[in-house]
């Protein structure tokens, strides 16, 4: 393994960092200026780089500025006494992997660099290569089922009816089944029939002849005559007004509509792709959709789970949208740390892919560092491990009220030993027994943790701590 690369002026903090590193047995080369790192980087290229960001000659941030330039995939954490805006905001656009403020706990930062390293190696093994995404996103089960039915239907001409709840990417199944077809070289015309009123709705779909209605100065194409030969898409189904709903059953079933204001048949050659969030057969029971039109639509119906039934499928999403809008505006991609990713899979995202992608936006622009963790999470998705403390708390108050009723005597003493050595346990279970780790997540110093470990029994169910 490459060396971590500390550099400063102060040789009391080199000092600090040499004995910490050794005593982890991290390798590691010491600098005391800018200079003699940028001068070591041409014939070598370290794992991490911790830099102070103000020294005598070169500052850490033109150290960062090359470093990067010769290795974009470098991590460099900036080390500074002065935690000012304009130096954090500096750094992280010239790409830091963390901002370390002094005075800073040892611990603290050992652990930072083992983090920084662990992303170092990932990137080394393995380039993340975007360009190859595939059009639509799923290793999970119900996914690869979607996968084989457009394949199923490369060839088909058949009327398809999309469903799934709002946000799982059924216009992205619609384009799929567009470019994978024999129409894919003849357009593709997408319409939200819920997102245009009523009374213009007749006329986006069949078009107008001149003088049919006030306004209509000219005679306009709707959008059958725009698909002509290849597919046309609608969106939100389920909401289409009753009068269409009949024009449209018209169409599927003789192959020809009329503008509005026009006498003349006109002949649809046109692929309907139909999608809706709703629940098509409620909707005819209640006389809301009819049921003829919904026979037509529902030639082959296509389901789209939901992100809470291929959760397996997130993280791989949350990668993706992270590049995508790292891309999109011009900055270094952020990255999730493992806890983080496990805590998404957890959730239900009721918004499914679309607030997955929102998500991931608002990280690219709000989060703090590269490295992406629970706590940076925007305050509406941390709700939900309130919510779970909130259970955790009603269950504890069920479990004493039980114990004073039975008349047991030294009942904290108890449950304080059971509280500590689940987390102690489950943390180092958590970190693969590295207590440095497991002592920072759980808020406590190492000399303490290895204390309690010995107090509590636990020695046996851990790791040997080697890191």
């Amino acid at each position: 393994m490459k060396p971590v690369w500390i550099i400063d002026d102060d040789r009391s903090i080199r000092w600090v960092f040499e004995k910490a590193l050794t005593r982890e047995n991290i390798a590691f080369k010491i600098f005391a200026s800018a200079q003699e790192a940028l001068a070591a980087l041409e014939a070598e290229t370290p794992q991490v780089v911790v830099s102070d960001i103000r020294m005598p000659g070169e500052s850490g941030l033109e150290l960062l500025q090359k470093a990067k330039a010769r290795d974009a995939n470098l991590p460099v954490i900036i080390m500074t006494a002065y935690s000012d805006l304009d130096s954090a905001v500096t750094a992280f656009q010239g790409g830091a992997y963390e901002y370390l403020p002094k005075p800073f706990d040892v611990d603290h930062a050992v652990e930072l660099i083992r983090r920084a390293m662990e992303e170092s190696m990932r990137k080394d093994s393995a380039v993340e290569a975007v360009e190859a995404t595939p059009e639509i996103l799923g290793q999970a089960p119900a996914m690869q089922e979607v996968f084989r039915a457009i394949g199923r239907l490369a060839q088909s001409h058949a009327t398809v009816l999309i469903t799934g709840e709002s946000g799982t990417g059924k216009e992205l199944v619609a384009r799929a089944l567009y470019r994978h077809s024999p129409r894919a070289g003849k357009p593709f015309i997408a319409i939200n029939t819920a997102a245009i009123p009523k009374e213009l709705l007749e006329s986006e779909l069949f078009g107008h002849e001149r003088g049919a209605f006030t306004g209509a100065q000219s005679m306009r194409r709707g959008r059958f005559e725009q698909a002509e030969g290849g597919t046309l898409f609608l969106d939100e189904i389920g909401d289409m007004p009753a009068e269409l709903q009949t024009r449209l059953l018209r169409v599927l079933s003789d192959g020809h509509f009329y503008r509005v204001g026009g006498h003349q048949p006109i002949k649809a050659n046109v692929r309907v792709i139909a999608a809706t969030h709703q629940d098509l057969e409620a909707r005819v029971k209640q006389g809301l959709f009819r049921e003829d039109l919904f026979h037509r639509l529902n030639v082959i119906r296509l389901r789209l789970p939901p992100l809470r039934e291929r959760r397996e499928d997130i993280p791989l999403l949350a990668k993706y949208f992270l590049q995508k809008s790292a891309r999109e505006l011009g900055v270094e991609a952020k990255r999730m740390s493992e806890a983080t990713l496990k805590y998404l899979s957890a959730q239900d995202f009721p918004g499914n892919v679309r607030q997955i992608e929102n998500l991931c936006h608002w990280l690219t622009v709000m989060a703090p560092s590269v490295a992406i963790e629970i706590k940076d999470l925007p305050p509406e998705i941390r709700s939900d491990a309130t919510t779970a403390a909130q259970n955790w708390v009603a269950v504890l108050e069920k479990e004493v009220e039980t114990l004073l009723n039975r008349g047991d005597t030294a009942i904290m003493d108890g449950l304080v030993r059971q509280f500590e050595k689940t987390l102690i346990v489950k943390a180092l279970a958590h970190t693969g027994g590295r207590r440095i780790e497991a002592s920072q997540l759980l808020g406590l110093g190492r000399n303490t943790l290895t204390r309690k470990i010995h107090e509590l029994g636990i020695e046996a169910d851990k790791k040997p701590d080697s890191m």
